[in-house]
């Protein structure tokens, strides 16, 4: 019994990381058309961060897409 709820709750936050992805892009997103005082290099390094992290979405790997768009996220201060 206990090995089925942990596999529904895994399942769950599964689920919950997948739908938060489009939120965290978003919010990439929004800071960006600020025009965030990056230097040339933090710039390319945070759109290379969201485009992996949207590619991982599609593929279905949400954890590493999370890992990806927090790193994006870290580096624009949000």
């Amino acid at each position: 019994m206990k090995f089925i709820i942990a596999a529904l709750a895994l399942a769950a936050s599964s689920l919950a990381l997948a739908h938060n992805c489009p939120n965290e892009m978003k919010a990439i997103d929004a800071k960006l058309s600020t025009s965030p005082k990056l230097s040339a290099a933090d710039l390319t390094k945070v759109k290379a961060l969201r485009a992996e992290g949207e590619k991982f979405h599609k593929e279905g790997k949400h954890d590493d897409s999370i890992k990806a768009l927090g790193s994006a996220k870290k580096l624009l201060g949000i």
